[in-house]
């Protein structure tokens, strides 16, 4: 496996994140401005009344362009189905975010059953049947976890299973319904 904190890599990747979020897009909108106002508005006196100035330009593109890029923005992260597929393809590639998001649903599975032995054991409950099933999922996950590797497809395999199982029982409630 590569070396994973290597300097020159970091540098790169924070040059990237630089020039890509910050520098490109800075220039890149500069220069759309810069261009639509001399080589369109400019040259046609219709618009030239419009916009008498690269000034006046400027503020109405940036009074209309910023809430309706920022509208535009929201919609692809919170009701497009494009971010959810992106971020489905972050989670096949890159294994650090999928051991992340396994490990959270790991952890949510734990505490549940935790939460259910201690409610039970503060009304003075037998938490037997709670045990056995805390000692199973100990025991599932640390068959799991001992198995897994950054460089194997365990995670990969355990987050589909994970998911098939959710489709499953949401192909059942759909037919209950």
């Amino acid at each position: 496996m590569p070396k994973t904190d290597s300097l020159p890599f970091k540098l790169l990747y924070y040059f990237r994140g630089g020039w890509g979020l910050y520098f490109a897009f800075i220039f890149a909108a500069i220069n759309t401005l810069t261009v639509t106002y001399f080589l369109a508005i400019d040259n046609y006196p219709a618009l030239k009344a419009i916009f008498p100035s690269f000034e006046l330009y400027l503020l109405t593109m940036m009074a209309i362009g910023i809430p309706l890029l920022t509208i535009i923005g929201y919609t692809h992260y919170r009701r497009s189905p494009a971010y959810s597929s992106e971020t489905g393809i972050m989670i096949r590639a890159n294994p650090y975010m999928r051991r992340t998001l396994i490990n959270s649903e790991l952890n949510v599975e734990l505490n549940i059953k935790i939460c259910e032995i201690l409610m039970k054991m503060s009304n003075k409950e037998d938490t037997k049947k709670e045990m056995l099933e805390l000692k199973a999922i100990h025991d599932k996950i640390t068959e799991f976890v001992s198995d897994r590797k950054f460089s194997n497809n365990k995670d990969l395999d355990y987050l589909k299973d994970v998911l098939q199982d959710y489709i499953n029982e949401f192909r059942f409630v759909r037919k209950l319904e």
